[in-house]
């Protein structure tokens, strides 16, 4: 490519699958290629239920080594995953294979924290809203094993490490961990240390836009190209909102996969009593932005849902199918709370939605159709109640809602929400997350420039969403 634009890779980790995309800019314009898909599957042992780094590990590199191919080029590499992971270093070992979060051990952790620390205090210290695989519960429910470390990656870092060496922690995520400083954005050591977490564990913290170094020797060799790794928004709902194609600060965002992430961007914290009880977080975003935002269940209903019918039957599921047969059952008369922790763990979720129903007097859906209809009506409703309250809490006038990721793609969830919270939805980029990765790793280039509202513009250019207006709105019409 010319001096004006060029390319750059982005390894985005979910927590269902992982893909390495291509990202060529020229002009300032942007389009994508995937050079690599592969699946996230977690695997339980004797000592509980991990991620398959290795696996994840081996995808991301057979991926980079298909983007050499194509462009030899290529100017540097991203990487993004989930939040709040980590794994326990001593010198260049891991000590022992990151834990999931919806494992059980962290109950323990919440316990022992919350005894030396109350979750107000926390609140005041790090925004977060309560999450009980929070790091660092996590690590409080680590016992020996956290005296033997001298080191701890969160898993995009993690990833980072075994491309380069570099151990560090991107701010982004880092914000997740709630060992960071709301307001200097810098470790808490005073509060790592009360809570028995050792304060010389804890790596250098970068922004992004960093670059970490270049490709290991060996890893060059093995991919046949060399370039720098560059931080970018590692926490993926970090670089998804990058990628939202917001026009004005009247909107709401919804990054819509396993998680719902639903909230509004800021300028600075929103710490309030109130914002704390609501259950509102304040994480880090680029640019020093704050995602304040609630988390929703999201679509990991749904899969694990579909995932059990699947196991009772012994047949695949057509999920776009199902769904176009939701559309058409008839509405439920009440919906659950999507955000019940009773469908926090893995396992039979119709099961537990039913026996939530019950318990509740309520109606139990006749059908696979009707019950993903709930689901979804379900979701709609705990979105739209989010979207009021981060606007009632920040003072964010909402006008218009985002919805970018594998949800912009559910159209009868679009369609619901815009009915419930009464607001035009706008659904894309699909790929959100790898854009906001690719777009920060551009700009480290110089392929494009700006703050990011001019990064969106980007977006808003390549990518032209779907709109979705209320029911009542279509009426009056």
């Amino acid at each position: 490519m010319s001096a004006s634009g060029g390319a750059v890779a982005a390894v985005d980790l979910g927590a269902t699958s992982g893909r390495v995309i291509l990202g060529r800019f020229q002009g300032g314009a942007i389009s994508m290629e995937t050079v690599g898909r592969f699946p996230n599957t977690p695997v339980r042992t004797p000592s509980g239920l991990h991620w398959d780094l290795i696996g994840l590990h081996r995808g991301a590199l057979d991926g980079l080594s298909r983007a050499f191919r194509s462009e030899p080029a290529i100017a540097s590499i991203g990487v993004d995953s989930w939040a709040v992971d980590y794994a326990l270093m001593r010198g260049d070992r891991m000590l022992g294979v990151p834990f999931h979060y919806r494992d059980e051990r962290t109950a323990s952790g919440v316990e022992a924290v919350h005894a030396v620390a109350p979750f107000e205090e926390l609140y005041r210290r790090n925004g977060l809203q309560f999450l009980p695989f929070n790091t660092l519960y996590q690590l409080a429910a680590e016992g020996e094993l956290l005296g033997l470390a001298d080191g701890l990656l969160l898993v995009p870092d993690l990833i980072g490490w075994m491309l380069t060496g570099a151990r560090v922690a991107e701010r982004t995520n880092a914000s997740t961990t709630g060992l960071l400083d709301v307001r200097t954005r810098e470790w808490d050591l005073a509060l790592a240390e009360r809570i028995g977490v050792p304060a010389g564990i804890l790596p250098s913290l970068v922004d992004p836009g960093t670059e970490l170094g270049v490709l290991l020797p060996h890893v060059a060799a093995e991919l046949g190209g060399q370039a720098p790794v560059v931080a970018v928004g590692s926490h993926d709902t970090a670089s998804a909102v990058v990628a939202v194609p917001m026009r004005a600060d009247r909107a709401a965002y919804i990054s819509c996969g396993t998680w719902g992430l639903v909230g509004v961007e800021t300028e600075h914290p929103v710490l309030t009593d109130a914002a704390r009880e609501a259950n509102f977080t304040n994480e880090g975003g680029v640019d020093g932005r704050v995602r304040f935002l609630h988390n929703v269940m999201g679509l990991w209903l749904l899969s694990e849902s579909v995932r059990a019918w699947e196991d009772e039957s012994g047949r695949d599921i057509d999920l776009p199918d199902l769904l176009k047969q939701a559309a058409h059952a008839p509405a439920p008369d009440a919906v659950f709370d999507a955000n019940d922790a009773v469908f926090l763990a893995p396992g039979d979720m119709p099961a537990r939605i039913a026996a939530w129903l019950s318990e509740r007097g309520l109606a139990v859906p006749p059908s696979r159709p009707a019950f993903a209809r709930l689901i979804v009506e379900s979701l709609a409703e705990a979105f739209a109640k989010a979207v009021r309250k981060a606007s009632e809490l920040s003072g964010v006038p909402v006008e218009t809602i985002h919805v970018v990721g594998g949800g912009a793609l559910n159209t009868l969830l679009c369609q619901r929400l815009a009915d419930r919270a009464g607001l035009p939805v706008l659904a894309g980029p699909v790929e959100a997350t790898a854009i906001g990765n690719l777009l920060v790793q551009a700009r480290t280039a110089g392929f494009v420039s700006g703050d990011l509202e001019a990064l969106r513009a980007v977006v808003a250019g390549a990518f032209e969403p779907l709109r979705y207006v209320p029911a009542a709105s279509r009426v009056r019409a």
